[in-house]
């Protein structure tokens, strides 16, 4: 897949996200527990902010030509998480489907618009770096797969598990 191709639809998949976050937002249900595995909205946008901290960080590596080796041991894995606030979530010690309560806690008492404001820079981050890149480049590191595992695919599943919580919320009233 093109580049451009690519970035028109991880565009075309990030805008009913953005709608859900702001729709939200107006209606306050932001920090309302469970949404998901007794989880806030809040808090499943902190997981997709790491998950986009994660790969932005990758695709800047590519781009400088720093090679990146996903953690081999438990202990590497904490002191890589310590060191970038994340998860090596390429790591074979963690599960990337599930979301890790390293970083729900991390963003416990960030407010919701901070997660939000930092979220909108790794995701400028993420666009900014794929248009930098060599198109040879981002074939070669299978970045369109990569990318949406770390952005387009957290957005569907947080679209779902929002929608059928607050579809359970209104049948209740």
């Amino acid at each position: 897949m093109k580049k451009t191709t690519f970035l028109r639809y991880l565009e075309m998949e990030r805008d009913p996200f953005e709608a859900l976050i702001n729709q939200l937002g107006f209606t306050r249900k932001l920090t309302v527990g469970g949404v998901a595995d007794g989880l806030t909205v809040k808090d499943l946008v902190a997981d997709i902010l790491s998950r986009e901290h994660f790969i932005a960080d990758r695709l800047s590596e590519i781009l400088y030509g720093v090679p990146y080796i996903p953690c081999a041991s438990f202990l590497a894995l904490e002191n890589f998480q310590r060191k970038y606030g994340y998860p090596d979530y390429e790591s074979a010690f963690v599960e990337k489907e599930r979301r890790d309560f390293f970083v729900v806690e991390k963003y416990r008492r960030v407010a919701f618009d901070e997660i939000v404001s930092q979220e909108l820079i790794a995701y400028d981050n993420i666009v900014e770096l794929t248009i930098k890149l060599s198109d040879a480049d981002f074939l070669k590191h299978k970045l369109p797969r990569r990318i949406a595992e770390y952005t387009i695919q957290p957005y569907l599943q947080l679209r779902v598990v929002v929608n059928r919580w607050l579809e359970n919320a209104a049948s209740k009233h």
